[in-house]
């Protein structure tokens, strides 16, 4: 397929999916809807969503779709997601990275998440997700604080199958791998969005979003486009120096909940 072509068919699939996630992220919310500026979709003061960022990139040699969620409920975990395609000096390569950052850990989230993302990762090749899981959490980490930014997923890059379907193949993945976003995430959404909290909650929430911003501003060097990671920002943010939660707390026990394991092979997840 020519380098035009090529191009024509990723740009397509990029904004039918920006369209997608948008018409299901306001029918979730309910009330709020999406402005438009150039590629990129924002809505704010949501009844479900403070704020939701889905940008359709065309840069260059790079297209790519990326979507931040950053929820009201602090029992609701945060959510980021990107795919991209490059195409350089005649060679081309698909890459992506999907995680959950939760404040609260819910065994039962984070076996669906982690269970919807491999059986999406097996329909290129069984063993591509314990290879793109230990890549995403390696990726997303936070060196300064030596712990995980989440709970992980799954991250690859120079995606290029061998064999005259390879395009097509990984394509195809690609697509997949946008549709996949709303099954892995949003059934979430709504188990928790509902869930009584206050302020206690709400300042815990502020403290993790101030986690996502140190990460997003410095230790994320995938990150290309200025505007596009301010506009993904949480719209509020907290940091402080020596926050120790109290001991036994739901707060304090996040911190084991994110040390990296293998969710989707949780075989009894008791709902909570």
């Amino acid at each position: 397929m020519p380098s035009g072509d090529r191009r024509d068919a990723v740009r397509a699939m990029v904004r039918a999916g920006q369209r997608e996630l948008v018409a299901e992220l306001e029918r979730l919310d309910g009330g709020a809807r999406f402005g438009r500026s150039d590629g990129a979709r924002l809505l704010e003061n949501g009844a479900v969503f403070e704020r939701a960022c889905v940008v359709a990139a065309d840069r260059g040699e790079t297209l790519g779709l990326t979507v931040v969620l950053h929820p009201r409920n602090p029992y609701v975990p945060a959510f980021h997601a990107r795919f991209r395609y490059c195409e350089y000096a005649g060679s081309w390569w698909f890459g992506g990275a999907v995680d959950l950052m939760p404040c609260y850990g819910f065994a039962e989230d984070a076996a669906h998440f982690h269970r919807t993302l491999k059986n999406y990762c097996d329909t290129l090749d069984p063993a591509f997700h314990a290879q793109a899981k230990r890549t995403c959490d390696d990726l997303f980490r936070l060196p300064h604080h030596d712990e995980p930014r989440g709970i992980g997923g799954i991250a690859f890059d120079h995606l290029r199958p061998p064999g005259p379907d390879g395009w097509r193949r990984a394509a195809a993945f690609t697509a997949a791998g946008i549709a996949t976003l709303v099954p892995a995430y949003l059934p979430i959404v709504r188990r928790r969005k509902d869930r009584p909290h206050g302020d206690r909650e709400r300042q815990w929430q502020l403290h993790r979003r101030g986690r996502y911003v140190e990460f997003a501003l410095i230790h994320d060097a995938t990150a290309a486009d200025a505007e596009a990671v301010l506009m993904a920002l949480p719209p509020l943010a907290r940091w402080e120096t020596g926050c120790t939660p109290e001991p036994g707390s739901a707060e304090a026990e996040l911190a084991a909940f994110l040390v990296p394991r293998d969710w989707a092979a949780e075989t009894t997840v008791a709902a909570s």
